[in-house]
């Protein structure tokens, strides 16, 4: 992950996290929701893509968003198969999340 990422520790593993400063044409017109890339800071290379229930906060129709904190950050990665099931999405040949979330809520 390059330039723009921030670092983030949970539960004693480092990480990156990147959210894209200009939105997408689609997140633009809020017709997608915004992302956000998560990766394992030792080991670059795989990376948990988290798509919210939020637009991006720079979205050109005026649609009202939260921004992205490092405290949601936290939440998705505690709450990712990586750790529920005690896998590795940085070994080869991961073991696949035996049910993915769609989306992320953020609390009210």
């Amino acid at each position: 992950m390059g330039k723009g990422a921030r670092r983030i520790v949970v539960d004693g593993t480092a990480y990156r996290w990147r959210l894209r400063r200009r939105p997408t044409y689609f997140q633009g017109l809020a017709w997608t929701p915004c992302t956000f890339a998560v990766e394992h800071a030792d080991t670059p290379g795989t990376t948990l893509v988290v798509a919210t229930d939020q637009p991006h906060l720079s979205n050109w129709i005026g649609r009202e968003a939260k921004p992205v904190l490092p405290s949601d950050v936290a939440q998705v990665i505690k709450q990712t198969c990586w750790s529920e099931h005690g896998l590795s999405p940085w070994r080869r040949n991961p073991a696949p999340c035996p049910a993915p979330q769609e989306s992320v809520s953020f609390p009210p």
